[in-house]
């Protein structure tokens, strides 16, 4: 058994992280930090896990937590996570990282979208955790940056037409939906219920952080720098992201071979799901689960190919896709702990 511990686990993606490691077969949970509810029980803070452990949330300490695990998951925000995670490297333990601080290849880009680096010679270090493109070199690694979750609707999306270059890399616009647990578990005025129900609202148009992480990941796949436009907006639904990605076709192409292309690019991914035709993903078919859903339309009138896709937001845009990278590290099969099927209706 691997022993783990998670660094603030008070949050949604912490919350969500013991939820599936609970019911890991090859892993032991031995620390979960928390500042605020220091000392006390899981139960007491969610007690949708009483009866299942009895453990108790200490202070962040890399001590304590290095002390008792082999492998330690950062559900710190950006900047606290860097001030960590060397420490905790240092003294032989692997870490996968749900912030923002080494998802990037170039520091001085996540200074201008964050804040300044403490720790960059780590980026050369880090890999991007989306399995389904850097799988191989998270194997050996020792840090793997959790990708963001919008980022992971949209790079999933959209990583077949780059790679087969079928669109052209500059007409990209990503309109992604995004359920109010995304924002965190954290108060703040506007994610309050009566300023969220019943409303649909864009926001952060044209400055959202992912927007880079996005941007370096589309460029990696398309071999050329990408700028893309990124609009999120927040719907009044506790998880799951949607995006609608529009890109212009280089060349005619019919849906049958659309399908086939993204069917090929996928067929040994265990949680990307590829739709027939006519049909397109929906977050109530993904919620709770690991997977990344995709239809795709080609309009022949605009010529731009139109991609639809799906992840619940807190499993494979955040905690699911972590655990999915411990699976990696540890050499478990992939899909343990991670292989829940949606919860529907």
């Amino acid at each position: 058994m691997v022993r783990v511990a998670i660094i603030g686990a008070s949050g949604y993606t912490g919350q969500e992280l013991i939820r599936l490691l609970l019911r890991h077969p090859h892993v032991d949970i031995t620390a979960l930090t928390s500042r605020k509810f220091d000392g006390m029980s899981v139960s007491e803070v969610f007690p949708v896990f009483s009866g299942e452990m009895d453990l108790r949330f200490v202070p962040p300490s890399t001590g304590t937590v290095c002390d008792t695990s082999d492998v330690v998951f950062s559900a710190l925000p950006h900047k606290v996570a860097m001030d960590m995670v060397p420490e905790i490297l240092e003294r032989g333990k692997k870490v996968v990282d749900l912030s923002a601080d080494f998802r990037f290849n170039a520091p001085e880009v996540y200074e201008e979208w964050y804040c300044g680096h403490t720790c960059s010679k780590l980026l050369k270090e880090a890999v991007y955790g989306l399995p389904e493109l850097y799988r191989d070199q998270a194997r050996n690694a020792r840090l793997v940056a959790n990708p963001g979750c919008y980022p992971t609707s949209i790079i999933l999306g959209l990583a077949p037409l780059l790679k087969n270059k079928t669109i052209d890399p500059q007409s990209i616009v990503a309109d992604s939906k995004s359920g109010v647990s995304g924002a965190g578990r954290t108060v703040a005025m506007e994610h309050l219920f009566c300023e969220v129900d019943q409303g649909f609202k864009a926001y952060k148009i044209g400055q959202h952080r992912h927007t880079p992480e996005i941007e370096q990941e589309l460029s990696l796949l398309a071999g050329e720098e990408v700028v893309i436009s990124f609009t999120p907006h927040l719907i009044p639904v506790n998880r799951g992201i949607l995006s609608t990605i529009y890109s212009k076709a280089i060349k005619d192409i019919s849906q049958s071979e659309l399908i086939a292309a993204y069917t090929e690019f996928y067929e040994e991914e265990r949680f990307v799901r590829i739709y027939p035709p006519g049909l397109f993903p929906n977050i109530s078919y993904v919620k709770g689960t690991n997977f990344c859903d995709i239809g795709i339309q080609f309009d022949p009138r605009t010529k731009r190919i139109i991609v639809i896709s799906a992840i619940d937001n807190l499993v494979k845009g955040a905690s699911g896709q972590a655990v999915q990278n411990l699976n990696i590290l540890c050499g478990f099969p992939e899909g343990s702990g991670i292989e829940s099927l949606p919860i529907f209706p």
